[in-house]
């Protein structure tokens, strides 16, 4: 649609939804959820914001991985970003409170909690302080491990490309609850009812639910994508991508292929292995810098792709994995009428909340240098910048009120035109030898 056919009273409504959400308080909590399932970019965003082909974007490639909070991997990285001094969480045991601590270990000795009863629970009504309580294991009395935290001398990658370009310190995951709804809302901004990891009728045309994959391909012309994946390509729980599997997938190997040549899709979604000996995607208790190493190639690859002057990588992470964070997650949009399929003895509660802060980057030419964004946001924001560069429609209400992620970039001039150096992302062997030995 373009500029000059905006019914006058939409422009008014999204003028003054603008100057409201501009003029609130610092940290307010409460979103503005006014517009819904169809809405366009231009009718949401703010007068002459940049959408469309106005965007000097052509390439999106969404990198997600699993299971660490902001606090788990970043929370070393900045002062301002990081907890308080004197932030801790309970000893189930009856001993002292528990503070934050340098874990050396690079594979958990037993995977965190992180269901829905499970996260509404680390929450506890925004005290953050039930982590250790909800992660006790017969391998960890204490639940201590919810509280470990790396830093640069373990992630150096990672820390040198989030020190680099733009990421954000209040990214959240789109509920308080694990992997799959979580990754539900990343394709359909709507986990459509579901809060547990539970899997469709794989030969029926189960799940129905409209994905951006549906709006990409009924968009005129059709924005070309493509799941690269390892083990398995995680839109293809959706009936609608299992019938097009054929055509838009690929092994992630052929990624860089892709890239080198130049034919890399104008939307492409990068999948690690989720499962097995080459479980890559920092899963605990996976070996931290197994996922890194992966992602680095990734990124690499991108970097000197003749595509790179005009694409965008956004990188982040499907939940916390039960992992500490000290932020609490503010309110989100409810997606749609569908309610949590939740029995009555589990936590009650609505999707009007996000989930635990994750990481959050994006790497691209025209990110801001050295950028830290404050602004709340989820999953279903990079759906928005997706819809926003390519004026389509939004599928719920969560990704119709998103913000679209364009404060990380500054599209008048690209300022990583030449990609940056990044040092290179190595495993520690003696470390992989000890997550071996435990049989992670």
């Amino acid at each position: 649609m373009s500029t000059n056919m905006i019914n006058p009273l939409t422009r008014a409504l999204a003028l003054a939804a603008w100057l409201a959400i501009a003029a609130a308080p610092a940290g307010a909590q409460a979103p503005s959820c006014q517009f819904g399932p169809g809405a366009l970019p231009v009718d949401t965003l703010a007068p002459g914001t940049l959408h469309g082909a106005q965007i000097p974007i052509d390439h999106i490639v969404v990198l997600m991985q699993e299971n660490h909070s902001y606090d788990n991997y970043f929370g070393k990285l900045r002062r301002k970003s990081g907890p308080p001094k004197r932030a801790s969480n309970p000893d189930p045991l009856g001993g002292k409170p528990i503070k934050p601590f340098h874990q050396k270990q690079y594979c958990e000795v037993a995977d965190l909690d992180h269901g829905w009863n499970g996260s509404h629970r680390e929450w506890n009504n925004g005290a953050m302080d039930g982590f250790t309580t909800e992660n006790v294991d017969p391998a960890d009395p204490s639940g201590s491990r919810a509280m470990g935290f790396y830093d640069a001398r373990d992630l150096r990658f990672y820390y040198k490309l989030y020190k680099t370009f733009a990421m954000s310190d209040r990214h959240f995951c789109s509920l308080l609850g694990p992997t799959y709804p979580n990754r539900y809302y990343l394709l359909a901004a709507t986990s459509f009812g579901h809060v547990d990891n539970v899997l469709p009728n794989l030969s029926g045309p189960d799940w129905t639910q409209r994905t951006i994959f549906n709006a990409l391909d009924e968009a005129v012309p059709p924005i070309s994508w493509k799941i690269y994946y390892s083990d398995l390509p995680f839109g293809a729980i959706f009936g609608y991508v299992r019938a097009r599997l054929a055509s838009h997938s690929a092994p992630i190997s052929q990624f860089a292929v892709d890239a080198a040549a130049g034919t890399l899709p104008q939307v492409a979604f990068v999948d690690p292995a989720f499962l097995g000996e080459g479980e890559n995607d920092e899963h605990p208790p996976t070996n931290v810098q197994l996922g890194q190493q992966l992602v680095a190639g990734l990124i690499n690859a991108a970097m000197s792709s003749p595509l790179w002057n005009r694409m965008a990588v956004f990188l982040t992470y499907d939940e916390h994995g039960g992992f500490w964070d000290h932020v609490p997650p503010p309110a989100g949009c409810v997606p749609d009428g569908i309610p949590p399929t939740i029995g009555p003895t589990d936590y009650q509660a609505a999707f009007d909340r996000f989930g635990i802060r994750v990481p959050f980057v994006v790497v691209s030419p025209y990110a801001r240098k050295r950028y830290v964004s404050h602004t709340p946001t989820d999953a279903t924001s990079i759906l928005r910048f997706i819809e926003t560069r390519f004026d389509l429609p939004a599928l719920t209400r969560r990704d119709a009120n998103a913000d679209p992620l364009l404060e990380l970039f500054k599209f008048d001039k690209p300022r990583f035109a030449k990609p940056p150096k990044l040092p290179p992302a190595v495993v520690n062997s003696k470390q992989q030898a000890e997550c071996e030995a435990m049989g992670s």
